[in-house]
């Protein structure tokens, strides 16, 4: 099932097919009467059988696979490439899009689920996309459209909003831990003897398991939780004391190192993009 349903079901099966058009692209919004209802739900582990960009203009979106989750604010897309199993949670989604792109022509696209940021053209060509969404055969002049459109996925920017999560049960203990409660200052090292392992084979296995420190992941971590409930609307002072920051002023520190502008900026400049 895809992100977005149309009514109780799943999308057209033009969407599911391996065959037909290279791309299907569809708008949605959560209201009764539109064709792809949007909203809050939850989307248990399943895949697709095309690749899947996504993107919503308000909410929040949080994408889980074996690999690790993927959070997606406001006014990025999120690409889930085909036969990646998967499950989503969506927040409070009023508007968006997606699209739904055969297999066969995926090539050059990103290899693993991602977050990219989007252009106006890009999301102009969706659009454009959507208005003969149900052709079974593209015109040449559409398939000229679709062949600017998976350019301009290819080219759009990676955006670090992946969470990578270990493998191993008391790696995964630890991590589970610190999503439950970030605001834990405990050392890795103390972690790991509450988890039951040393400190050496901890970190050993956690860089290989993530591609990342431990410092590193709880940092991407925070940043990740702190993007889900700033676009939830809590205020920053409230943020920052959540993930056990001693100053608001220390997390706005830290999120404009990681992002380049302030929250209260990050998330201003992004509402006006719709």
């Amino acid at each position: 099932m895809a992100i977005f349903n149309k009514g109780i079901d799943p999308i057209p099966d033009l969407s599911e097919r391996a065959d037909g058009p290279a791309l299907f692209a569809f708008w949605g919004a959560d209201e009764p009467g539109n064709e792809f209802r949007l909203g809050t739900r939850e989307y248990k582990w399943h895949s697709h059988v095309r690749g899947q960009l996504f993107y919503i203009e308000s909410g929040l979106v949080r994408l889980r696979t074996a690999r690790g989750s993927w959070l997606l604010p406001p006014h990025r897309a999120g690409w889930l490439p085909h036969g990646v199993d998967h499950e989503a949670s969506v927040s409070g989604a009023l508007s968006g899009w997606g699209v739904m792109i055969r297999p066969d022509v995926t090539a050059g696209l990103p290899e693993q689920p991602c977050v990219v940021g989007v252009s106006e053209m890009l999301r102009a060509l969706v659009r454009r996309a959507a208005s003969w969404s149900s052709a079974e055969q593209l015109q040449p002049e559409q398939e000229r459209v679709v062949a600017v459109l998976l350019d301009e996925i290819r080219l759009a920017p990676r955006e670090a909003l992946h969470l990578p999560m270990p493998t191993e049960r008391r790696l995964l203990a630890i991590t589970n831990l610190l999503l439950e409660c970030p605001q834990d200052e405990r050392t890795f090292d103390e972690l790991a003897m509450w988890a039951g392992l040393s400190a050496r084979t901890a970190r050993r296995h956690f860089v290989a398991q993530t591609g990342m420190s431990f410092a590193q992941w709880r940092q991407q971590s925070r940043l990740t939780l702190a993007l889900e409930m700033l676009a939830n609307g809590d205020a920053v002072a409230h943020v920052a004391d959540a993930l056990g920051y001693a100053t608001p002023s220390n997390f706005i520190a830290m999120f404009r190192k990681a992002f380049g502008e302030s929250p209260g900026r990050y998330f201003s400049n992004r509402s006006s993009v719709g």
